[in-house]
């Protein structure tokens, strides 16, 4: 019987074959759990008093951590490299899923805005801006990642024209030009549905990774000045937004309208105090705090856990971005620090975000908590971009023995 041969293995292939960087993978891992378990204990009393199943939420959830878990094993098995070629693809694919949103027929509506795909057979409805995040991660990155060997452009100096071009390419303003048209259709599709938060979250991770890719730093300056302009201007032209300002320094003026929630909010987070009320002791829950299987979770951890429970949560949070940035910087290609910084910071305004609109330390922008938010869609995406974080720490070199 002949023996079949194996093949020698590519360096790209032994590198791709590497451990998975453990205390990563631990403390994702260690996030989903609890965050299964915080989220059923949250949502159980609401579908009580909803003639529900009180399981309903935690089965779905369960199973959406599950198959997340096993789809982030198997990313984190595939040669991140791959995702190079892939990127346009994401990204234009993302965009055609935002656009759907306006189909009728295809686009579902909830809470005043229209910011799902509609359910399919048992295909449960889904936000498109998720895959947004995605997309605009894996595109600047992998376009970023050959900046520096990209050629050179060369313009008719001889015309007027040909001089501003050069000089628009010397100060880097060309060389934004496709980074900023991406994101300015994104974010002009989300403000569509509308969705906010979303808009700030993209526009945060491509900042991000340009930062990283060593953009100069006057562009942030500028793009700085630019936004703090636009947000002045909407809070002071837009009645909507006044109001959400007007509430979020006084939520104690309407506590029985626009300011109900976050009292309530408050309510659960200082009943807790330090060691909390007892897992399932939750006295908000029970229909006082709306939402608090989405965006509002936190209040409930911290009522039943206390402050150093919550304390624990947030440190869990905290190590996982540090470990994700000491990755980048560890990284063994540009791509693939840029693919880890642009998933990093993701999470980290993430969670700055909802735990800052939960704690009234920022007006409301209706954005979920990593891990623990109620969200099939939103949980798959994590897990999928933590299983890219794993595939990069594969080929990232050993350390020298001595």
């Amino acid at each position: 019987m002949a023996r079949k041969l194996k093949r020698d293995l590519t360096v790209e292939e032994q590198l791709a074959r590497g451990p998975l960087d453990l205390p990563f993978l631990m403390l994702v891992l260690l996030l989903t759990a609890i965050g299964v378990i915080m989220m059923f204990s949250a949502s159980y009393a609401d579908a009580l008093y909803n003639m529900d199943d009180p399981t309903y939420y935690f089965m779905r959830q369960g199973l959406f951590a599950v198959g997340g878990v096993v789809i982030m094993y198997i990313m984190s098995k595939i040669n991140y490299q791959t995702l190079r070629w892939l990127s346009v693809f994401a990204l234009v694919g993302s965009i055609i899923l935002l656009v759907m949103v306006k189909i009728p027929g295809i686009g579902a509506s909830g809470g005043g805005a229209n910011r799902w795909i509609r359910a399919i057979g048992p295909l449960p409805r889904w936000q498109p801006s998720e895959a947004a995040k995605l997309g605009v991660i894996l595109y600047f990155s992998a376009r970023l990642s050959k900046r520096n060997t990209e050629k050179k452009r060369h313009f008719n100096k001889r015309t007027y024209s040909g001089h501003f071009l050069e000089l628009l390419d010397r100060i880097g303003f060309l060389e934004l030009v496709p980074y900023g048209v991406v994101l300015v259709i994104i974010a002009g599709l989300l403000l569509l549905q509308p969705h906010l938060s979303a808009t700030i979250l993209i526009l945060a991770i491509g900042a991000s990774i340009l930062f990283a890719a060593g953009i100069r730093m006057g562009w942030f300056v500028a793009g700085g000045v630019f936004m703090t302009a636009a947000l002045w201007l909407v809070v002071n032209t837009t009645d909507y937004m006044a109001d959400r300002i007007a509430i979020w320094q006084n939520p104690w003026t309407d506590t029985q309208g626009d300011g109900y929630q976050i009292v309530q909010s408050l309510y659960a987070i200082g009943s807790g105090g330090l060691l909390g009320l007892g897992l399932g002791n939750s006295r908000q829950k029970f229909l006082y705090l709306p939402e608090l299987q989405n965006d509002y979770v936190f209040p409930i951890v911290c009522e039943e856990l206390g402050f150093i429970g919550a304390a624990m949560i947030l440190l869990l949070f905290a190590l996982l971005i540090i470990r994700g940035y000491w990755l980048a910087l560890h990284a063994r290609d540009r791509f693939g620090a840029l693919l880890i910084v642009g998933i990093t910071t993701q999470v980290a305004v993430q969670v700055f975000l909802n735990i800052g609109v939960v704690t009234n330390l920022i007006p409301p922008t209706g954005i979920s908590l990593p891990f623990f938010s109620y969200g099939g869609t939103a949980l798959v995406i994590q897990l999928v971009e933590m299983g890219i974080v794993l595939s990069v720490s594969r080929q990232i070199p050993a350390p020298k023995a001595g």
